[in-house]
């Protein structure tokens, strides 16, 4: 790839398996090209991995500098923010070593992400944060994830005014309860669970990654959305 210039690509965090995966997949099948940040090989064939842990300082640094080294100057990126972690800690009983990894995965490494891309964006290009249904609610036992999850959604908000006017717009996107890796362990391992998340939505079905990655493709092809935060849920029960 080098110095040339493309059309358009991608870059997505976390993109080797679950929603980031199927961001990748779905990026690649609409024929551009689509780069996965992670600590493991993307699975999608055509896809470019850069093999990376963003969860520390050094890593992100190193990431960053390989991921300049192979992206032309200019072109439209459509960088999309997958990657999280979910601790399980209490404001009652804080790990400040694990709520501070959390921030740094969740909400630092993005904002150094951005900051690194945003000078070779052509116009039309986009920024996607993925936060949560806990973006904008909580639960207990799930500290640093709601916490770095409200955080994504100021995140956005702040990119939206930072760029005003120069033809880059910002979405966040914010699934509801998903069969992914993160979400189905915490499923398997305690009995009756899934039925209960199952019953909070409307369609009584948990989300397949696949349906998150279409609402991530077509937040970042959609300028209008600058500045919305989308909730991808099935309709959830309000409480």
């Amino acid at each position: 790839m080098g110095g040339g210039r493309v059309s358009a690509l991608a870059v997505v965090t976390g993109g080797s398996v679950g929603i980031g995966a199927a961001t990748v997949a779905t990026f690649v099948g609409a024929g551009l090209e689509a780069w996965s940040l992670s600590r493991r090989t993307c699975p999608v064939g055509g896809a470019r991995s850069l093999l990376c842990d963003l969860a520390t300082a050094a890593g992100v640094d190193a990431a960053i500098a390989a991921l300049l080294a192979a992206l032309p100057e200019s072109a439209v990126i459509h960088l999309v923010h997958n990657a999280a972690a979910m601790e399980q800690d209490r404001a009652d009983a804080l790990d400040p070593a694990r709520f501070e990894r959390a921030m740094r995965l969740n909400v630092v490494t993005p904002a150094q992400l951005s900051a690194a891309l945003i000078p070779r964006m052509a116009p039309g290009s986009s920024i996607t944060f993925v936060g949560s249904t806990l973006s904008e609610k909580a639960v207990p036992g799930r500290l640093s994830y709601v916490a770095s999850k409200h955080a994504i959604v100021g995140l956005m908000r702040a990119t939206v005014q930072d760029l005003f006017g120069r033809q880059i717009h910002a979405t966040c996107v914010c699934p509801g309860f998903t069969d992914t890796e993160m979400l189905r362990p915490v499923l398997d391992q305690n009995p009756g669970l899934e039925e209960a998340v199952c019953a909070m939505v409307s369609f009584g079905r948990l989300l397949a990654p696949q349906e998150i990655a279409d609402v991530i493709a077509f937040a970042a092809r959609t300028p209008a959305l600058n500045g919305a935060v989308l909730h991808a849920n099935l309709g959830q029960r309000e409480s």
